[in-house]
């Protein structure tokens, strides 16, 4: 992985959002942490309790609620109750944009629930009064002692800033395009407004700052820039990333540049769910990118072959789908028992060419008969051949609750709770 050029990532401040015993740290040496954001209207009190629970069952450390009415406000305080009575300790964090200041005053058990604020400088009102209310926030989070976000965004950038900066553009002998302005803006709308709470005493190390963009190349080089300017730590997201493959590439291409040099601490996947697709498809789309990665280890991943003329398609792809619901389906129980788990490597091939050289590799792999091979599919483990699964696509289905029966024989043997 090349080395960042700009601020290394051990080296910004440490953020820790707590609730109770559980205390998510982001920033510094801390592991890059999975934020979300649930999308049911938060004075639902019954259909957002049940979406953070997914949420957080998915993996997701922190979840983001939106916190727009006082209906809203007085609710994230029965839903932080019936988490609680529910096990469920994942922080909440609260996402407040034009009337926060009133909320937070106003309904002061919410801002005493939440584990942090979220605050978009360019949503708290124009002029003075928009600085009262952007100190206001800072008072409440200082009052209960929470850490803030200060997140700008692309389409709600303060347009003073803009304006004045790109004046002073115009007045340049070479002056930049209007798009490097509004990075260079952004930029100076999160920092600004950070040093601007620090100023009102809160302290370095409870900001986050985020500048989200929609567009790959805006995100890359505003991050890159804020991350040459400051030591806050980071949150990353690109924003309306849009649905199905291309949210999941756009987000994947331009933060996963950014990870890969250093820069980031906490990221959060903002795609449009396919109709009919749960909320914590962007979890698990977050999850898979930081384990691809290497920066992290969420459950275990499954090598599979894309298929050609030589696979049986049907078999190969059918095992190597329900080995990953299988996989997804046990690692919740497993992460209670069974640490270590996460970094396992499956392996399901579909025939002789790369079959038993990549089940070799595996923890466990299974290379299955390709086109014309006769049905019998060898198991490996750690290298070693074990025995021999007998099938084809009429019995998919046995042979895949053989596979998964010593899936979780080698989990149960390999990776037991220490004493």
């Amino acid at each position: 992985m090349q080395k960042s050029v700009y601020r290394p990532r051990h080296e910004t401040y440490c953020v820790h959002v707590r609730y109770g015993q559980n205390d998510v740290t982001l920033g510094g040496a801390s592991p890059i942490r999975v934020q979300s954001m649930t999308n049911t209207p938060t004075a639902d009190v019954e259909a957002t309790v049940e979406q953070v629970l997914a949420l957080a069952q998915a993996g997701s450390e922190l979840v983001r609620l939106t916190v727009n009415t006082p209906e809203a406000a007085r609710a994230v305080v029965r839903i932080r109750e019936k988490l609680d009575t529910l096990g469920c300790t994942v922080p909440l964090v609260g996402d407040f944009h034009y009337n926060g200041h009133k909320l937070l005053t106003e309904v002061g058990e919410c801002a005493r629930a939440l584990s942090k604020y979220r605050i978009n400088p360019g949503n708290v009102g124009k002029g003075e009064r928009g600085m009262e209310n952007f100190a206001r926030m800072i008072e409440v989070a200082l009052q209960y002692d929470k850490p803030v976000r200060i997140g700008v965004n692309g389409g709600s950038l303060d347009p003073a800033i803009l304006s004045r900066m790109m004046d002073e553009n115009r007045a340049r002998a070479l002056p930049e395009t209007p798009g490097e302005v509004l990075r260079h803006a952004l930029v100076a709308s999160a920092v600004q407004s950070a040093q601007a709470a620090q100023r009102l005493g809160m302290p370095a190390d409870r900001i986050v700052l985020s500048a989200k963009v929609s567009a790959v190349p805006d995100l890359i080089a505003v991050y890159r820039e804020m991350a040459g300017t400051c030591r806050y730590a980071l949150h990353l997201g690109l924003t309306e990333a849009g649905i199905g493959t291309k949210g999941v590439v756009a987000s994947s291409v331009a933060m996963g540049v950014l990870l890969a040099e250093g820069i980031g601490d906490t990221i959060r996947v903002s795609i449009t769910p396919m109709p009919g697709k749960p909320r914590t498809e962007e979890v698990r789309v977050a999850q898979e990118m930081l384990q691809t990665m290497g920066l992290r280890s969420f459950m275990p991943m499954v090598v599979s072959c894309p298929g050609c003329g030589r696979t049986s398609s049907s078999l190969f792809q059918e095992l190597a789908a329900r080995t990953q619901q299988f996989l997804r389906d046990r690692s919740p129980v497993w992460r209670q028992t069974n640490p270590g788990f996460e970094k396992m490597a499956v392996a399901v091939m579909g025939c002789v060419v790369n079959g038993p050289g990549e089940s070799k590799h595996a923890n466990i792999g299974i290379s299955l008969p390709g086109a014309g091979e006769s049905a019998v599919a060898p198991v490996y483990q750690d290298g070693v051949k074990v025995c021999t699964i007998k099938g084809d696509a009429q019995n998919i289905s046995a042979m895949a609750q053989e596979f998964h029966a010593m899936i979780e024989a080698y989990v149960q043997s390999h990776y037991r709770p220490k004493n």
